[in-house]
């Protein structure tokens, strides 16, 4: 088939039948669309398999396709799979990429296994889609030249990329380096940065760190089955960025990175600075690398939501650790300690530990410094209790479940409603040195816990059936009970200071009284004063006036004279 150019489509489109130009009826269908404007074709898939929606067939399906979506000023994203490379096939490719060149609405484009020949005539059109803020490569296997293209493309600062993904095309470190300069040019409006799977090592990390110098603004970084074992110097400088910039990520990803104690020590200070830390699969972690991420944990400045430390053999040590970080975090959400079926080695023992973490039982002062933040441990607990395998009165202990779900149905309230559920009777003693100062501090926080007495949480019966249960079974008699008691302990705790301060309450007393009397007589003296002042002024407005007709009289008596 002889190649042809947009003025050939153009001539020709008019008077063509789609039926006639296409290999399939759905081609024609979808031209149809296109050429009409349909609002409604906003994502557009093609392939060279029968099931996307532009299938690419023997003729001149594909040339046509560009013609019509260099046209269309609805497309906003285009998903182009697999294309065949004959010798007809790169006919086609060319001449679809050249009516693509044309568009002014597509806002994003994602390639999967492209091919060396599709890859560079989309390169080649690139420069002329401005307009661009989302470019996805999977497994389009792109060489260190078409890195090096990329980044030229990227570097003449035509585009505002927003996202910018590269998954499993095994660009190396090489392939960062050469992609360096353009992600610095394109840094100021980048959201987005996916390198998942690209065989980087400590090398490509360093060259990237230095490419993010003016990626500011970024929110997500996916550097997910890369191989950073021996990457240390890489991974700190990558933190230093972090909190050197004070980012705020909301999705850092490290998943199965072959990440090692050294390696996390490196990492954890930027744990502080991101959402959700995604550190599953990284199996050589140990109980002594999760405790410099404990540390962070603790930090007052963490706002880290999601950790996922899953398919790692945590154990009863690293649990004892990461429940050491729960105590005084207010941020994190959830803890993801478990994927899928996998034993994550921990036994009542290391349960035990994040149970103290959630509600330390041993004073009231602990149990209110407990975490009252966290509402998840290893999975969604309405979903995975549906599961037969997991047993929860077997596998964790029922009161961290309890907490949990009290965090998160009722956080304004968790602190409160553990210290009524696990204290029954409250030690007055460590509070005797405040004297009667705590009184109303007493009253005001038992009348602020009342509606613990009446809140309830959904919890999954052993059966798997949803309940609702009571937090408090007491009646509003045994809550009045807690009160008295209270405030009889405490009287009979200070009962010299009580029998003072009766003497020094009247004194007080008669004072205020002798304070009101005067301040109500000096309120009546301004009053008297004010009523003398208005009486004067008005006396003096009347005697001007008087002076201002005698004034008067006078002027025309020296007039008459004068005459």
């Amino acid at each position: 088939m002889q190649r042809r150019d947009f003025n050939y489509y153009e001539a020709n489109a008019a008077d063509i039948s789609l039926e006639k130009i296409t290999s399939f009826e759905k081609n024609a269908k979808v031209l149809g669309r296109l050429r009409d404007g349909d609002d409604n074709l906003t994502l557009f898939t093609l392939g060279s398999e029968s099931w996307f929606q532009f299938s690419i067939g023997k003729g001149d399906d594909l040339g046509w396709l560009g013609y019509f979506i260099g046209r269309s000023v609805k497309i906003q994203h285009l998903d182009i799979w697999p294309l065949l490379e004959d010798d007809e096939g790169r006919q086609q490719i060319d001449a679809f990429f050249d009516g693509l060149a044309r568009n002014q609405s597509i806002r994003g484009i994602s390639c999967k296994q492209l091919g060396d020949y599709g890859s560079t005539a989309l390169f080649r059109v690139l420069g002329n889609l401005s307009q661009l803020e989302e470019l996805f490569f999977r497994g389009s296997n792109l060489t260190r030249n078409g890195c090096f293209a990329l980044g030229t493309l990227l570097e003449s600062g035509v585009y505002k990329l927003k996202k910018l993904f590269f998954h499993r095309n095994n660009i190396g470190d090489d392939g960062v380096a050469a992609l360096a300069s353009g992600l610095r040019s394109i840094g100021p409006s980048l959201k987005t940065l996916g390198l998942h799977d690209n065989s980087i090592g400590n090398e490509g990390l360093l060259a990237l760190v230095t490419a993010l110098e003016s990626c500011t603004s970024l929110e997500e970084l996916d550097l997910s089955n890369n191989d950073f074992s021996l990457a240390t110097a890489g991974l700190r400088s990558l933190s230093d960025w972090i909190q050197s910039n004070q980012m705020d990520l909301k999705w850092l990803n490290f998943e199965s990175c072959g990440i090692n104690d050294e390696g996390l020590q490196a990492l954890s200070g930027a744990a502080r600075y991101c959402k959700d830390l995604q550190l599953a699969g990284n199996g050589s972690i140990t109980p002594l690398g999760l405790r410099h991420l404990s540390t962070s944990l603790q930090s007052v400045s963490c706002h880290l939501e999601n950790l996922f430390l899953g398919r790692m053999n945590i154990g009863d040590d690293g649990a004892e650790v990461l429940a050491r970080g729960l105590i005084g975090n207010k941020s994190l959400r959830c803890l993801h300690l478990r994927d899928d079926e996998e034993d994550i080695g921990i036994t009542r023992a290391g349960w035990s530990a994040f149970s103290a973490a959630l509600c330390d039982t041993s004073t009231v002062n602990n149990t209110y410094l407990s975490n009252h933040t966290i509402q998840g441990l290893w999975f969604d607990w309405e979903e995975d209790f549906e599961d037969e395998d997991i047993d929860p009165a077997r596998d964790i202990d029922e009161d961290i479940i309890l907490y949990l779900q009290l965090n998160k149905e009722h956080p304004q309230y968790a602190a409160r409603c553990k210290i009524l559920m696990k204290h029954n009777h409250l030690e007055m003693a460590p509070l005797l040195q405040w004297e009667l100062k705590f009184l109303p501090l007493a009253v005001g926080w038992f009348e602020s816990a009342k509606p613990c007495t009446t809140l309830s949480i959904n919890l999954k019966h052993p059966e798997y059936i949803m309940i609702r249960r009571q937090l408090l079974e007491e009646s509003e008699e045994v809550y009045q009970s807690r009160i008295l008691t209270v405030l009889y302990e405490f009287v009979r705790g200070v009962p010299k200071k009580v029998l003072e301060r009766r003497v020094e309450l009247a004194l007080v007393a008669a004072y205020d009284d002798k304070i009101a009397m005067v301040k109500e007589e000096n309120k009546r003296l301004r009053k008297d004063n004010k009523r003398l002042l208005e009486n004067v002024e008005e006396r003096d407005e009347k005697i001007a006036q008087k002076n201002k007709r005698l004034c008067s009289i006078l002027e025309s008596v020296r007039k008459s004279l004068d005459d």
